[in-house]
């Protein structure tokens, strides 16, 4: 599986944007998947899982309320449609997918990542 993030760029604050992951490979729908960020200095962040259906999604504390994660099984794509940003949501944000039904928080579980993209929120 091939993972291509796109959608990043520079909003204000209070802005929105909508990422999308390309997926590659026929097995996407039975695939777990994910976002994870990571900001300059800091560590990896954990944003939302996605269930192969989209019926079980996760979120971090952080986003939750403001991030919406939901995929296109047909299109092989999933997304991440973000509200009312701020400067701390600033980093790259990072597609990923493992061969489970599930999606998880760990990024250890995740087979396959894709590139990244990156959102800069300004003040």
């Amino acid at each position: 599986v091939q993972l291509q993030a796109s959608g990043g760029g520079l909003v204000q604050a209070g802005g929105s944007l909508r990422l999308s992951c390309a997926a590659s490979g026929r097995t996407f729908s039975s695939y777990g998947m994910g976002w994870f960020r990571q900001a300059p200095g800091k560590e990896r962040e954990f944003v939302a899982a996605i269930n192969w259906s989209g019926a079980n999604i996760y979120y971090a504390d952080s986003v939750k309320g403001r991030f919406t994660a939901s995929r296109d099984n047909a299109k092989n794509t999933m997304y991440l449609r973000m509200n009312s940003l701020k400067p701390e949501d600033t980093a790259l944000y990072y597609c990923v997918a493992r061969p489970r039904v599930a999606g998880s928080k760990d990024p250890s579980e995740y087979d396959y990542w894709g590139q990244g993209t990156l959102v800069t929120v300004s003040s």
